[in-house]
């Protein structure tokens, strides 16, 4: 996969964002993406950026509210396959450790 995205849909509203969190993440279900959610976003491989964008798009799409969030964050590498998780691995190989503290 080439390319590599952090997306963040939420509804603007001052109760729990959960539930249509959940909406947006279980959208991506669809698309031939992978992904992982974290805390402030998730993130998706895709092969290409037309499946991204659609996947994106329906993520947004699938929440329920008058106002909604939207960040979309890419990295399109064209010259070579480097994954999420090959770029997390290349930051710890220069720390020399895992890319988290300790107490994780």
């Amino acid at each position: 996969m080439t390319v590599v995205a952090l997306l963040s849909v939420a509804p603007v509203i001052e109760d729990s964002m959960a539930g249509e969190v959940a909406k947006a993440v279980d959208a991506l279900e669809d698309f031939d993406v992978s992904y992982e959610t974290n805390p402030m976003g998730t993130v998706i491989e895709a092969e290409r950026t037309d499946e991204l964008f659609a996947a994106a798009q329906a993520a947004h799409d699938a929440v329920d509210a008058d106002r909604v969030s939207t960040v979309l964050k890419i990295d399109d590498k064209r010259t070579r396959e480097v994954d999420a998780a090959e770029k997390v691995t290349v930051v710890e190989d220069h720390l020399g450790r895992p890319a988290r503290s300790e107490g994780e």
